[in-house]
């Protein structure tokens, strides 16, 4: 079982459910450390057969994460070093945030701003504090958001919206990034994390490969055309119709009984 109690990234583990603390304060700024350290925590959970969810949070209650630090931008103004020192690592470990074979859940508490809104869209659902706030500012600092927002964030919220958000770098109230579909759910100030965990505990008794391909399967849709993407999703339906969850699942429902799924994932991928 995977447990970190110090280090940029802390893991816990709640019965099945991993809670990953991003904890640089105040704010919880990301640095080339703490992007390793999130690979690696991700890594580790990805093949934790009793880790059945996991919850991406932030450390304090000023900021679930609010961004890169500035400071360093100076020394990677150079030709050639934003990519090899800094963005293809988040690229890499954000990238496989948001194809964990598990579901996630994103628990924002006060600020999500620039590499820490890109963090949080990586997730599968993103609960917010009603005061969570929610911005995309690099413009402001001459560049744009380089670690996956304007792919991720617009496919979540549209081209318009999209734009909105990075053109003009000011940030939204977490009413608004609920109304714009950025996020799932907005809850009462402090209680984010506590949220995400019943969210997750109930993600955590469902089929866990039903739910791996069921999230490749949505990816799908993003990637392809509305037939093709229909046709790339049907060997993923043949898998899940012939797994020991599926027979699980039927068995539990005609004998009206609550279904015991496994807990090892096996294979998701093609």
């Amino acid at each position: 079982m995977v447990e970190i109690s110090d280090g940029p990234v802390c893991c816990s583990v709640r019965d099945s459910v991993a809670v990953l603390t991003l904890d640089n304060p105040p704010f919880n700024l990301v640095f080339r450390g703490l992007t390793e350290a999130l690979g690696q925590a991700l890594d580790a959970l990805a093949d934790d057969a009793t880790v059945r969810a996991v919850i991406v949070t932030g450390a304090g209650p000023r900021a679930f994460c609010a961004g890169s630090d500035i400071a360093e931008f100076q020394q990677l103004m150079q030709p050639g070093r934003i990519g090899p020192e800094k963005l293809n690592l988040q690229h890499q470990v954000f990238g496989r945030l948001d194809d964990f074979p598990k579901p996630t859940v994103a628990a924002v508490n006060g600020l999500a701003y620039g590499g820490g809104l890109e963090i949080a869209v990586c997730c599968d659902l993103i609960v917010a504090d009603e005061n969570a706030r929610f911005a995309l500012p690099e413009i402001k600092l001459g560049v744009f958001p380089g670690s996956g927002g304007p792919v991720r964030v617009t496919r979540r919220v549209g081209e318009g919206r999209a734009k909105e958000l990075m053109f003009l770098g000011e940030p939204i109230d977490a009413p608004t990034a609920l109304a714009w579909g950025l996020i799932n759910r907005v809850v009462p100030r402090g209680t984010a994390l506590n949220t995400a965990l019943v969210l997750a505990a109930t993600l955590s008794q469902r089929a866990p490969l039903a739910l791996a391909l069921c999230k490749q399967a949505i990816d799908l849709t993003l990637d392809m055309t509305e037939d093709a993407a229909i046709a790339a999703a049907l060997p993923l339906s043949e898998r899940v119709f012939t797994s020991t969850e599926s027979r699980e699942g039927v068995r539990a429902f005609l004998a009206k009984q609550t279904p015991k799924f496994p807990n090892a994932l096996h294979g998701t991928k093609e």
